[in-house]
């Protein structure tokens, strides 16, 4: 029998307290800090450097810093399900997670649990304090991402037990100014076979690892192509077993969609909010846009877009924090995030008019975030696809799908 929790109400609501302060601490710092210094940190360059370095030492200073990562490695140690009640906060802004040094949480949660002793050692607080960027390196030209069984990198092993690792990537967050990469490499088997795939760090001052070119997503930077030419990757640089990839892998992606999904609710929220203070600050002739019917339609379905997949979201949320399988949650959470994020946002560049296009709000990069979020990270047929199969086979099998 299984035994039940209790829970003091105080120490609860200690805990409800301190997470709606944090998330108020988070929100207040992000609009009145970091999306001043959009601009300035989109462009990129010594400039974009130097706010960000700005806005990291001002989140310490006011105990913000690195929430979500571990305390003895220099971060707050909130848990995923405390951090996710104020990730949509720190994610209405792309560069909200930079700022305050949230970024890191997949790949420090990655190496902590796969990384040998050495990796964690060295690299665990470099990352944690900002003082060194990973990047993931997983999809590759002319390869479909839906299909990582075809993935053409190789990985030899050398005789001292090492690596030397030969492909190209691309499509890989921030690849240029991170110290290490970690590829998805075929170390075993041929392309195609489901066995035989392996993640190794590569550190990227290794001779033979290249940034070939910029890829702008929708106009936008910060998606880079690599380029790995017999790059020599040390024996203990393996996360986890030879041929433990996909596993791996699957457990950082469910937890990175999760995190993205929290991120666009923040960003449509934004994106609403704008909405509806342009509706209400803006007449025309016929008298002001909030007593138009039309505008009251657009208002209506971009709430009832964001009520409802926020549930999905936190249902998602609920299932990983207790480790459980949240494969089908996280499918149908992803699809309806980028979707209410790309409906929510247009429509508020609709209320904006012209305006809505051009440089003086964010609409324009949100709706880009938004379309872009519908291929990036498993296209859409993807996740419909296997949420749609598991669903079924369960049901086939006589076992009920939750909710």
């Amino acid at each position: 029998m299984r035994r039940k929790t209790v829970i003091d109400p105080g120490t609860a609501t200690q805990h409800e307290l301190r997470g709606a302060e944090l998330k108020a601490r988070v929100g207040a710092f992000v609009r009145s800090r970091v999306i001043p210094l959009e601009g300035v940190l989109d462009a990129g360059g010594p400039a974009a450097a130097a706010a960000l370095t700005g806005l990291r030492g001002q989140a310490r200073e006011e105990g913000l810093w690195a929430l979500p990562l571990p305390a003895e490695l220099g971060g707050g140690g909130l848990s995923f399900a405390a951090y996710a009640a104020l990730a949509e906060a720190e994610g209405a802004s792309d560069h909200g997670p930079a700022a305050l040094g949230s970024a890191p949480l997949l790949d420090v949660t990655m190496l902590a649990r796969h990384g040998t002793p050495r990796v964690r050692e060295e690299y665990l607080e470099r990352l944690v304090s900002g003082e060194m960027r990973t990047c993931y390196a997983m999809t590759e030209p002319d390869v479909p991402g839906t299909d990582p069984f075809s993935t053409a990198t190789r990985a030899e092993r050398l005789a001292d037990g090492g690596w030397r690792v030969t492909g190209r990537k691309w499509f890989t967050s921030g690849a240029a100014g991170a110290g290490l990469v970690t590829v998805l490499a075929r170390t075993g088997g041929a392309a195609g076979d489901r066995e035989g795939l392996s993640l190794l760090l590569a550190p990227t001052s290794s001779p033979g690892f290249r940034v070939v070119r910029e890829l702008p997503v929708l106009g936008a930077a910060g998606q880079y192509e690599i380029a790995l030419d017999r790059v020599r990757v040390p024996a203990d640089h393996l996360l986890g077993e030879p041929g433990s990839a996909l596993a791996i892998a699957g457990e950082r992606l469910l937890l990175g969609r999760t995190l993205r999904c929290l991120r666009w609710l923040g960003q449509a929220q934004r994106a609403f909010d704008l909405m509806c203070e342009r509706a209400a600050t803006r007449s025309g002739s016929r008298g002001p846009l909030a007593d138009h019917q039309l505008v009251q339609q657009h208002v209506f379905d971009a709430l009832l877009a964001l009520r409802t997949t926020r549930p999905l979201v936190h249902e998602a949320v609920g299932l990983i924090a207790a480790g459980q399988d949240a494969r089908t949650e996280v499918g149908l959470a992803k699809v309806a995030a980028a979707r209410m994020l790309q409906q929510v946002t247009d429509s508020a560049i609709q209320v904006h008019g012209a305006a809505g296009l051009g440089p003086d709000t964010p609409l324009p990069g949100l709706f880009r975030t938004g379309r872009a979020a519908r291929i990036l990270d498993g296209p859409d047929e993807l996740h419909i696809t296997a949420v749609a199969r598991r669903v079924l086979r369960d049901h086939g099998a006589g076992r009920v799908t939750p909710g």
